[in-house]
């Protein structure tokens, strides 16, 4: 019981920001505590002054004594190689496993394409990884990334019924919603349908889905003061790649319901600077805003009020993603009230 606790904790503290400007792609992480994260050497030196105390007690924590001469080479691990193995230094996260596998799943192994299980978490069953990992990181941030949620071969069999269901037509064009200016400027350019899971040919969206209710299920009491009851269809959207995208927006910004979106994508191969296509959000009270590519087997969930508006940058490549909204009681039971001639939000 002892360790799992001391997992519990360490899960927890463990942050997918950069510690001094927020961006959550290509982290790197500090080599000493290993639970705190950066983007780059020049930043954790920026940021040494502030995080030295928190370093060292996690380290402690750890039982690994450090030495001055150590704390010294912690300061300056600009002048290191980022594959050193010395505890002062960064070690990348691609050197040792995708962004945010040991995030995600507590492991420091790099888990091969076959060695995924339901849910993508090698070691981590659906109910560890929903508390023990996306409780702590949305009440702490308000946002959560999971990669490797299924694996390559259910992902790739969810994709191929996108696919299909794109080929056939029955996409339409995102709601538009205008600037208030003399050129009505259309804000998004996606292309969507929307997914009850009984459908023909939507068997695998379905299984997505359930897998999603799943996590949220073993979530739910313990996501902020939600009492989740229930969830929209799922959107499945399609940007086709010609550089439309989706401009700054809030999912819930008048109390519809909605209090988490939940973002699953299927982009094999995506590479953000060759295909743009970021989702950017911007958290509330704060300059700093988080970046995270749209990558394949990748789930994203983030609160879906005022605290986290967002928007898709221009997409150069095919861009799939489902999207799912996950309801608060009370605040869904008002909505209807006030809006019982329509609803607040889709159903």
């Amino acid at each position: 019981m002892e360790g799992n606790s001391r997992e519990s904790e360490r899960l927890e503290r463990e942050r997918q920001f950069c510690e001094l400007c927020g961006k959550m792609e290509n982290l790197m992480k500090c080599g000493r505590c290993r639970s705190s994260f950066y983007c780059s050497k020049e930043h954790q030196r920026q940021d040494w002054k502030k995080h030295k105390r928190v370093c060292k007690e996690a380290d402690k924590q750890q039982q690994q004594p450090v030495g001055e001469e150590e704390e010294q080479q912690q300061r300056d691990t600009s002048k290191q190689s980022s594959t050193s193995q010395s505890n002062s230094t960064l070690t990348s996260q691609d050197e040792e496993m995708p962004d945010f596998i040991k995030s995600a799943t507590g492991s420091d192994t790099k888990p091969t394409p076959d060695s995924s299980k339901p849910n993508g978490q090698t070691r981590s069953p659906p109910q560890k990884l929903a508390t023990d990992y996306i409780v702590p990181c949305m009440n702490k941030h308000g946002i959560c990334v999971v990669d490797n949620l299924l694996g390559n071969e259910v992902g790739r069999s969810i994709l191929e019924d996108v696919q299909a269901l794109y080929l056939t037509g029955g996409f339409t064009d995102g709601q538009l919603v205008s600037q208030r200016s003399d050129s009505s400027k259309d804000i998004r350019g996606d292309k969507i349908t929307w997914v009850e899971g009984k459908e023909p040919g939507c068997e695998r969206i379905a299984f997505l889905m359930s897998r999603m209710d799943d996590l949220i299920r073993h979530c739910n009491g313990k996501l902020g003061n939600y009492r989740i009851n229930g969830r929209t269809k799922a959107m499945v959207a399609c940007y086709p790649g010609n550089g439309t995208g989706y401009v700054r927006h809030v999912d819930n910004p008048n109390g519809d319901g909605r209090c988490v979106t939940c973002i699953y994508y299927l982009n094999k191969d995506w590479d953000a600077k060759e295909h743009g296509g970021l989702l950017r959000i911007f958290p509330e009270g704060t300059a700093q805003f988080a970046d995270i590519e749209p990558k394949f087997d990748r789930l994203l969930l983030f609160w879906s009020d005022r605290r986290n508006p967002h928007e898709v940058q221009p997409a150069y490549a095919t861009r799939y993603a489902i999207t799912v909204w996950y309801f608060d009681a009370d605040e869904r039971a008002r909505a209807k009230e006030k809006y019982s001639t329509r609803n607040a939000a889709p159903a």
